[in-house]
């Protein structure tokens, strides 16, 4: 018979139940991990096959500023690793990183399995920290695999040249890999807002699409409002207002006013998300 304390039987703690180091291996052996973080990195050689394949096509072309950002791309590994992180910013990265978030806690409850994991016991606190942080790196994981393949590839195909830009003059090579980098660090701060309302959806519903398109769909509803002038200030605090903010690092000297109001907006946003998921999750009743 086991010997119970004040603290539970003995031998019991809490901080040794579910490492993270096994929710890391339980979500790297899942097919949607495997499948998002191979996709990322595929989509710089799908963009490379096209590049070649496409050509250049300036017959009928308007030269838009899209046009210039796809001539700037074949210029040098540099460009082509901007190129796949700007058009990856607008959709494919929010996707990511709210499948990542969105999901753990969801298919658990879907699974029915959610209700024992707690009683192994695993603190609720801990349990949902664990997933959280589990979730994050893999998003993390995602965003360093897409710019790193970019870059290699980039570089091997188009060669190691400064990095190019349609509002200032060129940046050196080694000044503009840092810039890049910068671009790559902004885009993991402002995707915290799509974890956060992922994490925050994923404890309150026992079906992951709906967490994940809901936190997809939150986002895509943002950038609609941010474009509607006619809401004045009000658009100063939806939290895709500084999702672009990264291009003034390519501005001579770099513009970062707005990066710094970006970062602290969605680590605000993060914050009072992930505070109301801990809040839910540690008081409602799991019958999952």
């Amino acid at each position: 018979m086991s010997v119970l304390t004040n603290a539970g039987a003995t031998g019991y703690r809490p901080s040794r139940t579910l490492p993270l180091r096994a929710e890391i291996r339980r979500q790297a052996s899942r097919r949607r991990t495997q499948g998002a973080l191979g996709f990322m990195a595929l989509l710089p050689l799908i963009v490379l096959v096209a590049f070649a394949f496409g050509g250049n096509n300036d017959e009928g072309s308007e030269g838009g500023a899209f046009d210039s950002l796809v001539d700037l791309a074949t210029s040098g590994g540099l460009n082509f690793a901007l190129f796949c992180l700007a058009v990856s910013a607008g959709f494919l990265l929010v996707v990511v990183v709210a499948l990542f978030c969105g999901d753990p806690v969801a298919s658990e409850a879907g699974w029915g399995s959610l209700r024992y994991l707690l009683a192994i016991p695993v603190p609720r606190a801990r349990l949902l920290a664990t997933k959280l942080i589990a979730a994050l790196l893999y998003s993390l994981l995602a965003l360093v695999i897409l710019t790193g393949v970019a870059l290699l590839a980039g570089t091997l195909r188009y060669g190691w040249h400064p990095l190019g830009s349609t509002v200032a003059a060129e940046i050196p090579p080694g000044q503009g890999l840092l810039r890049i980098l910068g671009v790559a660090g902004y885009l993991a701060v402002s995707m915290l807002v799509v974890a956060g309302l992922a994490f925050l959806l994923t404890v309150l519903t026992d079906a992951p699409l709906a967490a994940v398109g809901g936190a997809v769909m939150l986002w895509i509803l943002s950038s609609i409002l941010d474009q509607i002038t006619a809401l004045g200030g009000i658009r100063n605090v939806l939290p895709t207002h500084y999702s672009d903010a990264w291009m003034g690092l390519l501005s001579t000297p770099a513009q970062v006013d707005d990066l710094v109001k970006g970062a602290i907006s969605a680590v605000c946003y993060a914050t009072v998300c992930w505070s109301l998921a801990f809040w839910r999750f540690t008081r409602k009743d799991v019958t999952s």
